[in-house]
């Protein structure tokens, strides 16, 4: 491993939380969320359009089941986010670490929408780029339309550090966005006790 590689810390162990798993993204989660990627709803604030075909996301998933960039300095991570209690797969959450700062996305499935599972989803990925990747600062970049991730950034204690007008074209229209960050030390405050 050359220096500048990142290292992976336990890149296949799933993660939990109360209500949900944390599971690595491997090809074989692609049939099991194939369905639930496909609502064009998941898609209005992003300039991405569903999976087509199946063989595209079993293909991308086995990419991302590297857990690296192909030259080895990031980290890709990505999990299917699972319900405990019943199973099912509620949305799909990732981060891409490198030196020391994080971009994090998450995709919650329509019908498991404003239930509180990004959040939670969300506050279990920061503890592990804090604790486990040393991060010291987490970015996610969100559509200024987007008024429910905004708030979900926003409960989980990222501050607003930026707006790009005009950052993305895409779906017919011109999308500005803001930059939310939060640090190692804000995230310290204000991580829930275990």
């Amino acid at each position: 491993m050359s220096p500048e590689e990142i290292h992976l810390v336990a890149p296949e162990s799933r993660l939990e939380t109360s209500r949900l798993f944390l599971e690595p993204i491997l090809p074989a989660h692609a049939p099991m969320l194939y369905e639930s990627l496909r609502d064009e709803k998941l898609y209005q604030f992003i300039p991405q359009d569903p999976p087509a075909p199946l063989q595209a996301l079993t293909d991308r998933y086995d990419s991302l089941s590297a857990r690296r960039s192909p030259d080895g300095r990031e980290a890709w991570l990505n999990w299917a986010v699972r319900e405990r209690g019943s199973g099912d797969y509620v949305g799909t959450l990732e981060a891409t670490v490198h030196d020391r700062k994080a971009t994090v996305a998450y995709m919650v499935f329509v019908p498991y929408q404003r239930r509180g599972y990004a959040a939670e989803a969300c506050a279990r990925l920061l503890e592990h780029l804090v604790d486990d990747y040393r991060v010291g600062v987490v970015a996610a970049e969100i559509d200024t339309r987007n008024a429910a991730s905004i708030a979900l950034v926003e409960s989980v204690g990222f501050e607003r550090v930026g707006f790009q007008k005009d950052a993305d074209h895409f779906k017919g229209s011109t999308s500005d966005e803001y930059r939310y960050e939060i640090t190692e030390s804000d995230w310290a405050e204000r991580r829930p006790s275990s």
